[in-house]
């Protein structure tokens, strides 16, 4: 149910917060990409409530679930390894298409 994404990406955006508070500093000194990571976060705590009071609006939900995947995945990934991951810098954008389309369809 869309309940169940909505808390499992809302879990999962908290411990990827934290992550990059702590863990990711000892790993990576950029300032920029700390940033990135902290705006990735971000997002996808926003978007889990979101999908969270769109639970009822399955197009919206989607999008909102379909966006969080991509924009604040593809950051996640880019940050972590980008030379493996290089090919995901045009799934960002895509998602944040699908996070505006979510809050579009409500």
């Amino acid at each position: 149910t869309w309940w169940r994404v909505g808390a499992v990406y809302g879990a999962a955006a908290v411990c990827l917060g934290a992550f990059g508070a702590h863990g990711l500093k000892q790993r990576i000194n950029d300032p920029a990409k700390l940033a990135s990571w902290a705006t990735a976060a971000h997002y996808q705590l926003i978007h889990s409530v979101a999908v969270l009071v769109a639970r009822d609006n399955p197009l919206a939900a989607g999008l909102f679930t379909a966006g969080m995947t991509m924009f604040s995945g593809s950051i996640y990934a880019l940050i972590l390894d980008p030379a493996r991951f290089k090919v995901l810098g045009p799934v960002t954008p895509l998602g944040g298409l699908c996070l505006i389309g979510g809050w579009l369809s409500l």
